[in-house]
């Protein structure tokens, strides 16, 4: 059973958690760090992926200045999202190489972690035949996403991932058109429950479904321990070219 190092990096701005997806991500392929699951909430930011289209964001660049919403272009498939506090973004680092050589099926297991996690909760979660993402049927407003995914592989190792809205403030939706769907709104954990879910608690129930969903023994770590492997790996790189 692979080891898999799962970091709750907190709040953290889209750009450095991308810039250490990127590094994890060559580390990787080198194999010179484990399988890392990152979980963490962003500062409020909406992300444009592969197949995102501009009009799709209906806040011109000043409204999001005012608002104090970062604008990223990423390499992720999928259209327009968007991440802010009380959104637990998973971001697996995985070498598909050593568990299953399968895009489908990998997509198929982020979203299973977040059906089996909403279950925990005592939310019944949906996967949409078409559509990617988990969805829930409220009464008297039809299919509603409670959980995105959008992801890039390389070499067959993974990066970006999923978000999973937990107390998501559901109002910044409202300045784009999420995941390029017009007809479906998102959802949040706390808003189909009725009461207050707290992060951590949905970020080590996602970190549980982790490990059944890869089949991979899960061992929390931190920030500076990633840190650490990540520096003797990138030591080891600039020896090699001196």
């Amino acid at each position: 059973m692979n080891e898999c190092l799962a970091v709750d990096l907190g709040l953290i701005g889209y750009g450095p958690a991308l810039e250490l997806q990127r590094r994890l991500v060559v580390a990787r392929k080198a194999g010179q760090v484990p399988d890392v699951f990152l979980l963490c909430e962003h500062s409020h930011v909406i992300t444009l992926g592969r197949n995102a289209r501009r009009e799709h964001v209906h806040a011109s660049d000043q409204l999001l200045r005012q608002m104090k919403v970062e604008f990223h272009a990423t390499d992720r498939g999928g259209d327009v999202t968007y991440h802010g506090p009380g959104q637990v973004v998973g971001y697996p680092i995985l070498n598909l190489g050593a568990i299953r050589r399968d895009v489908a099926w990998y997509v198929s297991q982020l979203e299973e972690i977040m059906i089996r996690t909403s279950a925990a909760f005592g939310v019944t979660a949906r996967r949409v035949a078409g559509r990617r993402g988990i969805w829930v049927d409220v009464p008297g407003a039809g299919e509603e996403k409670l959980g995105a995914i959008g992801v890039h592989i390389s070499q067959w190792v993974t990066s970006h991932g999923f978000a999973y809205n937990v107390s998501t403030d559901l109002r910044y939706f409202d300045l784009i058109v999420p995941c390029g769907i017009p007809d479906r709104r998102p959802t949040s954990l706390e808003r189909l429950l009725g009461h207050q879910v707290s992060v951590a608690e949905a970020s080590r129930e996602l970190v549980r479904q982790c490990e059944g969903a890869f089949g991979c023994a899960v061992r929390r770590a931190s920030r500076g321990e990633l840190e650490e492997l990540l520096r003797a790996h990138e030591q080891t790189l600039v020896t090699e070219h001196v």
